[in-house]
C-alpha cells in the first residue's frame, strides 16, 4: 500500500472524529460561536505549511478578486450549513447528503465551464441521487432544516470547487488559503456575537480538538495527494460514511435501518465508479501520450505532452 493511501485513511478517519465532536455540541452554542473556534483551531497547522516562494504579505494581490472573494464566500455558506447539519440531524444522513456534492459538480462543469460529461458518469451520478433518496426517502418522512442545510452544504461546496478550477493556476497559492480563512473568521465572529455564550473549559477544549484535527486533515490531505495519484487518493473518502455510522452509533445512539445502510451503499459504489473511471481514463490518456511522444521524438518532460481530451 503506498504511503500516500494511508495518509489518506488517517486524514478522512480525522476529519470524520472532528465531524463527530461538532455534533455533539448540539444546541449548547450557536452554528456561528463553533464555526468560528473550528476555524480559528484549524488554521494553526496550516501556519507552517507557507509554500515557497510565497509570503503571507501577497495574499491580497489577487488576479481576480472577485472570484476569490465569492469563493471565501461559498467556504463560508458551505461550513456553516454543514455544522448545521450536524448538530441537528443524523451523522450518516448529513454525509449521504454531502456526497451529493459531485453531483453539483459536474453540473457547474457543464454550465459553466463548458466541459462534457459522458453518460456513464451521469448514470452513476443518477445511481448515487437514487443512493441518496434511500437514505432520506422524502415523502416518506418528514424532512427537516438539516437535511436542506446539508444540501445547500453540497450546492455550495460545489461551487467553491468549481470557482477554484477557474483561479487554482492564477492566484498564489497564500491567497487561496488565507482569504477564505479570513473570511471564516470575521465572519462567524460577527454572526455569534448577539447569542455568544462563553464555552465551558470541556467545550473550548472539544473546540480545540476538533479544529486541530480538521487542520491536521487538511494537511495529510495534502501529504496524501502528493505520494499518491488522486484516483487512488479519491475514494478513500468514503471511509467517511463508515466512521459516521460507526461514531454515530457508539456516541449518539444513530443506527440507520436497512434501507438507508442499502442507500448508503449506492451513494459509495455510484462514487468509486467515477473514480475508476477517471483514473482509467488518465492511465489511458497517459499510455497515448507516451505512444505519440515515441513516434515524435524525444522529449524533454513527459509530463508535457497532452494525451486526447476526454
Amino acid at each position: 500500500m503506498q504511503v500516500g493511501v494511508i495518509y489518506a485513511v488517517v486524514a478522512y478517519s480525522v476529519y470524520a472524529c472532528g465531524d463527530a465532536i461538532i455534533k455533539g455540541f448540539g444546541q449548547s452554542l450557536s452554528v456561528f460561536e463553533i464555526g468560528f473556534f473550528i476555524a480559528v483551531f484549524s488554521l494553526l497547522p496550516a501556519l507552517f505549511v507557507k509554500p515557497k516562494g510565497e509570503h503571507w504579505r501577497q495574499s491580497f494581490q489577487l488576479v481576480h478578486p472577485r472570484l476569490v472573494h465569492l469563493r471565501a464566500f461559498t467556504g463560508v455558506a458551505s461550513a456553516a450549513l454543514v455544522t448545521y447539519a450536524f448538530v441537528n440531524i443524523p451523522f450518516a444522513e448529513t454525509y449521504s447528503l454531502v456526497f451529493m456534492m459531485p453531483l453539483f459538480i459536474t453540473i457547474m462543469s457543464v454550465l459553466i465551464l463548458k466541459e462534457r460529461v459522458d453518460l456513464t458518469r451521469w448514470a452513476m451520478l443518477a445511481l448515487g441521487f437514487i443512493g441518496v433518496m434511500l437514505v432520506v426517502r422524502p415523502g416518506f418522512r418528514v424532512l427537516e432544516p438539516g437535511h436542506f442545510a446539508a444540501l445547500g452544504c453540497a450546492f455550495f461546496g460545489g461551487a467553491t470547487t468549481t470557482i477554484l478550477r477557474i483561479i487554482a493556476s492564477k492566484e498564489k497559492r497564500v491567497s487561496l488559503i488565507a482569504v477564505p480563512a479570513l473570511y471564516v473568521v470575521v465572519l462567524n465572529a460577527i454572526l455569534m456575537m448577539p447569542s455568544f455564550i462563553m464555552p465551558t473549559p470541556t467545550q473550548f477544549l472539544l473546540l480545540a480538538v476538533s479544529g486541530s484535527f480538521i487542520g491536521m486533515g487538511h494537511l495529510l490531505i495534502i501529504a496524501a495527494t502528493r505520494n499518491a495519484p488522486a484516483s487512488q487518493v479519491a475514494p478513500i473518502q468514503y471511509v467517511q460514511i463508515v466512521w459516521a455510522i460507526a461514531l454515530g452509533a457508539i456516541f449518539y445512539f444513530e443506527y440507520p435501518d436497512l434501507l438507508a445502510y442499502i442507500g448508503l451503499a449506492v451513494v459509495v459504489l455510484s462514487g468509486l465508479v467515477n473514480v475508476f473511471i477517471d483514473g482509467a481514463r488518465t492511465r489511458i490518456a497517459g499510455r497515448f501520450a507516451e505512444y505519440r511522444a515515441l513516434r515524435t521524438g524525444p522529449v524533454t518532460n513527459i509530463t508535457e505532452v497532452q494525451g486526447p481530451e476526454v
